[in-house]
């Protein structure tokens, strides 16, 4: 079946946050008196949301202890309010994509494990005269991703069935998400994630450019 709708993640897929998570999560452990890290580790440790984050980001013997990943948790939300949009921009050819997506009248959502609040920021600040039918973050009673719930949500506020909707996304977590969702899962190569990972987790294809999800999608009406 020809999709019908596009689901996108966020980080790594529609949006280059790298250096501001890296930054304000740093920023956290330095609070706690904790190492930090190189910028670029925090690519294998962004995707499935905060508390996972600092549990990878957490030296061996305190990232299994709740109370520092909970306080980790808690400064990154405070250095991540101060600064998520210092460096964080589209990838190049995003907005193009949306755009045409946009012109073919095709229905669009977000589906991140960032938390709500966050997501909803960024969209409405990088993209804010794209028409999402959904946004969603991560949000209290809604299990994160890979857990299908908030794809097949997401569907139903499109008024599709999850196998008429393209996802695209750049990790494990996105690829997963989508196949258990039934969903066209795509992978985005220019995000944190490798196409070796992308494809291992159900990428049924990989794309290079945000503009080649065009190609996978049906003629414009």
């Amino acid at each position: 079946m020809t999709p019908r709708a596009v689901l996108f993640d966020l980080d790594g897929t529609l949006l280059d946050t790298l250096e501001d998570i890296g930054r304000s999560a740093n920023a956290a452990l330095q609070e706690a008196g904790f190492p930090t890290h190189p910028i670029e580790a925090y690519r294998r440790f962004i995707g499935d949301g905060v508390a996972v984050l600092f549990q990878r980001a957490l030296p061996p013997g305190s990232a299994e202890d709740r109370e520092a990943v909970a306080r980790g948790v808690e400064a990154f939300g405070r250095f991540y309010g101060e600064g998520w949009d210092a460096t964080t921009q589209p990838y190049p050819g995003v907005l193009e994509l949306l755009d045409a997506l946009s012109a073919r009248s095709l229905p669009l959502g977000v589906l991140s494990n960032k938390p709500d609040v966050f997501t909803r920021k960024c969209v409405e600040r990088f993209f804010p005269s794209q028409p999402f039918t959904v946004v969603f973050g991560q949000r209290e009673g809604v299990p994160r991703k890979p857990d299908p719930a908030g794809a097949v949500e997401a569907a139903e506020r499109m008024g599709l069935a999850p196998s008429q909707v393209l996802y695209l996304g750049d990790s494990s977590v996105d690829m997963t998400t989508a196949t258990r969702a039934g969903m066209f899962a795509v992978g985005a190569s220019w995000g944190f994630r490798s196409v070796e990972e992308l494809k291992a987790h159900g990428a049924v294809a990989v794309v290079d450019h945000p503009l080649d999800v065009l190609g996978l999608l049906a003629s414009p009406r």
